[in-house]
């Protein structure tokens, strides 16, 4: 076995965690990070209004998603660049939530990805004062990146899962899970209608 993932991050355009309005993504392989990629997406209609307080944090606009691709049309360029892979987010709780309900929002089928969560890791690694990403990056070695744009912090979480297995000793995510004893679920098998193929 090797240590292969996909990192993800998504922002959110309001309270709502089917407002995705942007991803980033990393695929590591052996415990580098080959491939990066990130998007800006136009959230499903009815959970599409941008509140003040997201766009503080991540800086996108309506405007800017006006032309971006929807859910439903980003969804199979997401698939296609996690593949099989296990997910791996900071807070999975979170982008995992964003991704069922996304799909529910816009009938498209959840992928049932197998996923674990960075931030558990990271306590479990790492003795710090605070577990916010920034913070975990830097004890990894990861410094300086632009923190809410989601292709960075996707490149963050990716860095940290990476350190985090060395520092283990384990060879992929099951064997950091089951060293560091932390669970890697698997979101539920959708009955949704299959998302089309997207030409972006």
């Amino acid at each position: 076995m090797a240590l292969d993932f996909t990192a993800i991050d998504f922002e959110t355009a309001n309270s709502s965690s089917a407002s995705a309005c942007a991803v980033g993504l990393a695929r590591v392989r052996d415990g580098h990070v080959v491939a990066s990629a990130g998007w800006l997406i136009k959230p499903p209609p009815g959970h599409d209004a941008f509140f003040e307080l997201n766009t503080g944090i991540h800086g996108i606009r309506a405007e800017d998603v006006a032309h971006a691709a929807t859910w439903v049309e980003q969804l199979a360029d997401l698939q296609a660049f996690v593949g099989d892979d296990v997910l791996v987010a900071h807070n999975a709780g979170f982008d995992m939530g964003v991704l069922r309900r996304a799909c529910e929002a816009t009938d498209a089928s959840c992928p049932p990805y197998r996923y674990a969560c960075s931030l558990q890791v990271s306590r479990k690694t790492y003795d710090l004062a605070s577990y916010r990403l920034p913070l975990v990056a830097a004890a990894a070695g990861f410094l300086d990146f632009a923190h809410h744009d989601a292709a960075a912090d996707a490149l963050a979480c990716a860095h940290i899962m990476i350190d985090a297995a060395g520092r283990a000793g384990a060879g992929d995510i099951l064997e950091l899970a089951m060293l560091l004893g932390v669970r890697v679920p698997q979101l539920p098998v959708s009955d949704r209608v299959a998302a089309p193929s997207a030409v972006r």
